[in-house]
């Protein structure tokens, strides 16, 4: 009966039998030499297929993880890229403060007679916008002076829109003469007037497209008048002035050959709280110093940072040596000839019965 119990002892003889049956089994399984097993071949292709599929993903997750990298290094180089085209020119800020110095005494005609100083302060808000529009309308290819008095005699007959639609075009044209293409600015005047009348009540438009849409009204006008009629900033004003002497001093990525395009470089890096200032400084500043012909370098205080800086001065020009005779100039030095008009059509003829300004002064 003691035989029959199980003791303490018995589990590791009965552990020890079932290895030996295991191992007898494994024995008796192993097929015989040069035999393939099949079960073993198809979990090591099921175990190769596995990893084939496992390597694919992970190639995949690569190429996936690669194109979004490069993807997002293209995007970088596009931002590089655009910071480089909107890096500020050398020195500008030097030459901005230089030519604030130069034009703080305000004494320029664009001071004096711009179309800030041209339209009437007593009247209501509707018709100083409008007369801000006409001496823009105006100015295009005259001078600040020519351009206040022809301003100043359409005062003088109530300027407002009423009075232009009921005023001929004889009578516009003898008040506005002579100012540059006169008899054509008639016409844009009196069209102008009339889709102000129709079309926005009797204002002039209060945006930058609708200004473009009156005849006679460019983009240069259209950010003026939105600047001064309206206090709206809305683009840089580029005239003759601006145009040239951005060139002259750099501040164009490459030469510009039209305001437009002189207007589209200084917005992309000049900032937007200097738009307004830079018209009416620049303009100044090359009526009395960065003369369209002869510019007076040797007193501009840019003359050491402006890269065109002495190549049209007049000191440059008539230099001789002591030792050589002087030269010989006709007619008298220092009096400025008399100039006709030299494109045919720009002022013409005074209107009948109009002496003009020029033979009366």
């Amino acid at each position: 009966m003691a035989q029959g119990l199980k003791s303490e002892d018995d589990p590791p003889k009965v552990k020890s039998e079932v290895e030996e049956q295991s191992i007898s089994l494994q024995t008796h399984a192993q097929p015989p030499t040069g035999q393939v097993n099949c079960t073993e071949t198809v979990s090591n292709c099921k175990k190769t297929t596995t990893k084939v599929k496992e390597e694919a993903v992970d190639n995949q997750a690569l190429l996936t993880s690669s194109r979004k990298t490069r993807r997002g290094r293209l995007k970088v180089e596009y931002e590089n890229e655009g910071a480089e085209l909107k890096s500020e020119p050398c020195d500008w800020r030097t030459q901005l403060s230089f030519i604030r110095e130069m034009r703080s005494k305000r004494d320029a005609p664009v001071d004096q007679m711009g179309a800030e100083k041209c339209y009437d302060t007593e009247a209501p808000p509707e018709v100083r916008r409008y007369h801000v529009l006409i001496s823009l309308m105006l100015s295009s290819q005259t001078k600040d002076l020519v351009t206040a008095g022809a301003m100043q005699r359409l005062r003088e007959h109530d300027l407002s829109v009423d009075v232009i639609l009921n005023m001929d075009e004889g009578t516009l044209g003898k008040l506005i003469y002579p100012v540059g293409f006169w008899r054509t600015k008639v016409k844009y005047i009196k069209q102008a007037t009339a889709l102000i009348q129709q079309e926005f009540g009797g204002d002039i438009p209060d945006t930058v497209e609708g200004l473009m849409r009156l005849p006679g009204v460019g983009p240069k006008m259209a950010h003026l008048a939105m600047d001064i009629a309206w206090n709206q900033v809305s683009g840089i004003g580029v005239d003759t002035h601006v145009h040239r002497i951005s060139n002259r001093l750099g501040w164009t990525r490459k030469e510009t050959k039209t305001p437009e395009e002189t207007r589209r470089a200084l917005e992309e890096w000049l900032p937007r709280d200097l738009w307004s200032e830079i018209n009416w400084l620049l303009v100044g500043f090359g009526q009395q110093v960065c003369l369209p012909v002869g510019p007076l370098c040797s007193v501009c205080l840019n003359q050491h940072t402006c890269p065109a800086a002495h190549r049209s001065s007049p000191s440059k020009k008539l230099k001789s040596s002591p030792a050589s005779p002087t030269p010989q100039v006709k007619g008298n030095v220092g009096q400025e000839k008399p100039r006709g008009n030299r494109r045919k059509g720009k002022t013409g003829a005074p209107p009948s019965g109009q002496t003009s300004v020029l033979e009366s002064a």
